[in-house]
């Protein structure tokens, strides 16, 4: 299938651009701490656009260099063109869904009458940006189906744009809401209630912290500035406000969080005329979610005095709590209600089961399910004969089931056809022990007939935060790695929350190391086991995961061949003053702290950059208009590592121009995926594919 020759591919030394340096020293709790590159993190400054050209010259200079790279392009884009589907949601007669043609840019909204009508374009993103770099980043109907307001975001910018289409016409409507991010639009009648900031300062609009959220509640055909402020907290700058309604609209929740992590909820019932909120659950040492009501009480998800999570009954005037679906041993993940029934989804070894219950608690019966994969769906509305789900695993595409709540059947309802078989690979869940004795899993997907040379390339990815939960799930644009003999190694860190808010906390602030311990117990497994060596092993992560990538490669280098840290958090000391990072202290503690900042100083990837480390081949990436985890952190981590790495792996930094967090369209994401597999490859020493 490909040829990997004995010795690894190297290329001719590579001339970095000079990156200027300041004698910048800070000062943290007695520790003085030198922050050269300083500078970089003005990232609309002439200096700075200058240096990332340069960067990206030598970078795309490299990758022109290897002649297989524009092979996987035409693969990635041929096996990624075939029709994607979501799951159908509906509102009265009506069906809405996405799809994608195959290369579109962005997914088209559709709806059609009735599952046998004939589908209409709602919104095409695709007509709004020439470059395709608009996305509709949400769509929230009104509760009787009348208007809808929908959100886009430009470039892949957190920022977004609320705009309002009458569902009758299909014509956008004049109202246009500024300044918006994280949040949705909950519909109370005529209007709904949503979340913004204050414009930001002119250059600053994708670097500066994010402070003093407030929410609103917008009346359709009215201008923002006679927007009704609903809540505001001065005394808070650095919390998050969202509102729900529950579906009857008797209800608005105010759910507030101080970071990811912990949440208190507040309430309005607005049937019975509050015209204050009422604190329901004080914060923030839990998390809560509302999920809808019965009648005058909440049903509530939360982990208050259950780590796996369980949910509640709680009368709001008394704060009378009862439990529905009491704590199990596996981590209850989600919970919805459609048909006037519970849906209950449970993870066991981060697969996913589900479970119907009756709305006072009673199980019914566990839906079937393909196989060992993820579902999500089982939404709905509460007069709903039938919902769909969709089922996913690492070889198996993302397929629409529709769930029948009378006979409790499940039917086939739209399957994907996508150019590989699926007979030809598998995929196992191993176990290894971390550095402390914890059990920790590994998915592992492949081609049957896998040989344990350890001569398999093979890419480890990971992420261990922010109670994120890594499960089985297809991407095609996976497929092409594993066609040439790869192995694709899934691992659940702690810091997820696979095993619950226990597992969560192992990973978290002063216990951030497990999670770095975990990644390298990881990569030794799959080495003493001969699935691949460390001259075959890349270690892949993004946002959080490139952070762990960055700290990783610190301690253990010695394990990877290639390093791919793709907007990461590099600069552990000043996350939380750009943009909504200090919603991140929560889960990684802060530098203010005295004890907080001797264990981020201990791991932070840019500080711990070392002469004399053996490195593996690194490209790291990032974009220009990523406003979560800002460019400067892998701007200042790329000058770093230039500038004390003096061996013969390349050591670059890939820029992308019109992206956020993630590609902002179909064409960015096969760009981006074909270079890293061609720098993962060559840098293993692949000479040629099949």
């Amino acid at each position: 299938m490909l040829e990997i020759s004995g010795a690894i591919a190297q290329s001719p030394p590579l001339n970095y651009p000079k990156t200027r340096k300041t004698d910048q020293v800070d000062d943290y709790h007695g520790t003085k701490v030198a922050d050269p590159y300083r500078w970089l993190e003005d990232d609309r400054s002439a200096e700075t656009g200058a240096w990332v050209k340069a960067q990206n010259a030598v970078t795309f200079g490299y990758l022109e260099q290897i002649p297989y790279r524009k092979q996987l392009e035409k693969r990635l884009e041929q096996i990624i063109n075939y029709p994607r589907f979501s799951a159908p949601g509906r509102k009265q007669e009506w069906f809405y869904f996405y799809k994608n043609d195959g290369l579109q840019n962005q997914s088209v909204l559709y709806r059609q009458k009735g599952l046998t009508g004939t589908p209409e374009v709602v919104i095409d993103p695709n007509q709004l940006s020439a470059d395709g770099t608009t996305r509709l980043t949400s769509f929230d109907l009104s509760k009787n189906g009348r208007y809808a307001a929908y959100a886009l975001s430009k470039a892949g910018s957190d920022w977004q744009e609320i705009y309002v289409m009458d569902m009758q016409t299909l014509k956008p409507l004049p109202d246009k809401l500024e300044w918006v991010k994280f949040t949705g639009a909950a519909w109370k009648g005529d209007g709904f209630y949503y979340s913004r900031y204050d414009q930001p300062a002119a250059g600053q609009e994708l670097s500066s912290k994010n402070e003093f959220m407030k929410v609103y509640f917008h009346r359709q055909g009215t201008a923002q500035a006679q927007d009704e402020l609903v809540y505001e907290d001065k005394a808070h700058p650095l919390r998050y406000f969202f509102s729900q309604t529950t579906e009857d609209e008797r209800f608005l929740i105010l759910n507030i969080s101080e970071g990811t992590d912990g949440s208190e909820v507040w309430y309005k019932d607005l049937q019975a005329g509050d015209k204050q909120f009422k604190r329901l659950f004080e914060g923030f040492k839990h998390n809560y979610s509302v999920v809808d009501n019965v009648g005058d009480q909440l049903l509530v998800y939360h982990n208050n005095g259950a780590p796996n999570y369980k949910l509640s009954k709680v009368m709001p005037k008394t704060g009378a709590l009862r439990d529905l679906i009491p704590e199990k041993p596996e981590k209850l993940d989600g919970a919805s209600v459609a048909g006037n029934k519970l849906f209950a989804n449970y993870l066991k070894d981060a697969t996913s089961r589900v479970y119907v219950y009756d709305l006072n608690g009673k199980l019914e019966n566990e839906v079937s399910l393909p196989g060992l994969g993820t579902v999500s769906g089982f939404d709905g509305e509460r007069d709903d004969k039938f919902v769909f789900y969709t089922f996913t695993s690492f070889t198996f595409p993302a397929t629409i089931y529709r769930y029948d709540l009378a006979t409790k059947k499940t039917t086939l309802f739209r399957a994907p056809e996508v150019d590989f078989k699926p007979a030809d690979y598998e995929t196992k869940q191993v176990f290894f022990t971390s550095k402390d004795g914890t059990r920790v899993p590994l998915f592992l997907t492949y081609r049957k007939g896998l040989q344990l040379d350890g001569n398999n390339p093979t890419m480890l990815y990971g992420y261990g935060g922010f109670n994120v939960t890594l499960t089985p799930g297809f991407s095609a644009l996976l497929i092409p790695f594993l066609e040439q003999g790869g192995i694709y190694a899934s691992v659940n860190l702690r810091g997820g929350s696979e095993y619950g808010e226990t597992w969560h906390e192992q990973g978290m602030k002063l216990k951030k190391q497990n999670v770095f311990d975990d990644c390298i117990a990881a990569a030794e497994f799959l080495i003493a086991q001969k699935y691949t060596s460390p001259q075959k092993l890349a270690l892949r992560g993004g946002s959080n995961g490139g952070l762990l990538v960055g700290a990783v490669i610190n301690q253990r280098p010695d394990l990877f061949r290639v390093a791919i840290p793709q907007v990461g958090v590099m600069d552990m000391l000043r996350f939380h003053k750009f943009t909504v990072g200090w919603g991140w202290v929560s889960d990684y503690g802060s530098s203010d702290n005295a004890d907080e900042f001797k264990a981020i100083y201990a791991y932070s990837p840019i500080h711990n950059i070392k002469e004399g480390i053996p490195y593996p081949a690194t490209m790291i990436t990032t974009a220009d208009h990523d406003d979560r985890v800002v460019p400067a952190h892998s701007f200042k981590y790329a000058a770093t590592l230039q500038e004390h790495y003096k061996g013969p792996n390349p050591a670059l930094i890939r820029i992308e121009t019109n992206s956020g967090h993630g590609a902002s369209n179909t064409k960015k994401n096969i760009e981006s995926t074909a270079d890293i597999y061609a720098f993962m490859l060559w840098n293993m020493g692949v000479k040629s594919l099949k």
